[in-house]
């Protein structure tokens, strides 16, 4: 493991800088935003702004990088994500600050994805699981760490923003410095909708309603926690225990994929994430309920997603899971860009606990299309099934497809080893 880390620590490292940043804000919007008066609608179409921005970069970034290449693209994203956060102190303004959260999602989706080309062309057959779970952990570590960072400042004032420009600035060094450009990001069209929900209705709905529920919590988790009357560092635990759950979770219900029907423990998953929001519900504030609550139904987000990937792979060729990733990720933005909205709203008309009530609901629906797609469809034999697909939401298709490659070489692998 040490010998494939030696190869990309430079681009890792980096990797963890810009989460550090990129988590600061997403949980400072929330609190700032509280301190600035801004409703919890206004705030749901801030946070949805950054998925608008993260949805483009993902299409528009490949075709970047072949014009100017890997270097250019990432050094010119990252001063520019740089320097919208900065801005964000500058001018209390919910539209001003939409407009900004497109502008960072847009670059934060376009450094993924020359990373994650990087990282894929530094990777081989053998290596390139490790060097793919190497960058989510990295990825997973940061936010959490981003969440002790903001207990150092006030977000009532810009020194917080102003860290996190830097953190994105620092970022920039050790990768800059040390990565050789490689060819050109190659990512395959999407699958249109109809095609991909035609193979897969399960992965398709599944994953749009996924999208709804982690934009809700990664983006409105704040905004929770600050209208409830959490402290500062009160809502930063808060937060990092919605990450800190999917850590400790993935690698469990990861195993559990590869010897089980698939569908079982996706309504499995999305039922305990239904049940933790319900305690989170019923817990009228209490805080350690409520840390329990955001590590269970964080805790369950992100294998969902793994699951939806590696369940709707099974169900095609080889040869169509490039563009069903692509659609598949599509699919969840489109949700992750819903998914604030909607919750927002209800906070608005039914108070700051309706956080809880939007994601318990969407939980269980994703739940009982799992219950209903086991009467329309015959159980795959587990031995047939691909590789479970350890990625996080915030994976564009670029780690989607090298995830997907990866898991089917090793599903082919262990068979012809069983033979």
């Amino acid at each position: 493991m040490l010998k494939v880390l030696s190869g990309v620590w430079a681009l890792l490292l980096g990797i963890v800088f810009i989460m550090l940043g990129n988590g600061m804000h997403f949980t400072l919007i929330g609190l700032r935003g509280g301190i600035e008066g801004f409703s919890a609608a206004a705030l749901a179409i801030v946070t949805s702004g950054y998925f608008v921005g993260f949805l483009s970069g993902a299409r528009l970034t490949p075709l970047m990088i072949r014009r100017v290449g890997h270097v250019r693209v990432f050094a010119a994203l990252g001063s520019l994500m740089s320097a919208g956060l900065i801005a964000f102190p500058i001018i209390a303004d919910p539209w001003v600050w939409t407009i900004l959260r497109i502008i960072v999602g847009f670059c934060m989706s376009g450094i993924y994805v020359t990373a994650e080309s990087w990282l894929n062309d530094a990777a081989n057959n053998e290596t390139r699981g490790k060097v793919l779970s190497a960058y989510m952990i990295a990825q997973t570590l940061g936010i959490i760490g981003a969440q002790g960072l903001l207990t150092l400042g006030d977000a009532a004032s810009a020194t917080l923003f102003i860290g996190a420009s830097i953190l994105v600035s620092l970022s920039l060094t050790p990768i800059l410095l040390s990565i050789t450009p490689v060819p050109a990001a190659e990512v395959a069209r999407p699958m249109p909708l109809r095609d991909l929900f035609r193979g897969s209705p399960l992965g398709t709905v599944g994953i749009f309603l996924l999208g709804n529920v982690y934009a809700t919590q990664s983006g409105m988790g704040a905004v929770f926690g600050s209208q409830i009357g959490l402290s500062a560092a009160e809502v930063a635990l808060f937060v990092a225990m919605l990450f800190a759950g999917a850590l400790v979770m993935q690698y469990p219900i990861g195993w559990l994929s590869d010897r089980m029907d698939r569908r079982k423990l996706i309504f499995t998953s999305a039922a305990l994430g239904a049940a933790s929001c319900a305690l989170g519900w019923l817990s009228d504030g209490d805080f350690w309920p409520l840390m329990a609550s955001a590590f269970f139904a964080g805790g369950v987000t992100t294998p969902l997603y793994a699951l939806f990937l590696a369940y709707t792979n099974d169900a095609l060729s080889v040869e169509e899971m490039p563009a069903a990733s692509g659609g598949l990720v599509f699919t969840f933005g489109l949700g992750a860009i819903a998914g604030p909205l909607a919750t927002g709203w209800a906070m608005q008309g039914v108070g700051p606990f309706a956080f809880w009530l939007v994601l318990g609901v969407t939980f269980a629906a994703i739940a009982l299309y799992a219950l209903y797609r086991m009467t329309q469809r015959a159980t795959a034999p587990v031995e047939e099934t691909e590789s479970y697909l350890g990625v996080l939401p915030t994976a564009t298709p670029v780690a989607v497809e090298a995830a997907g490659a990866w898991a089917a070489e090793n599903a082919e692998a262990e068979a012809d080893a069983q033979n």
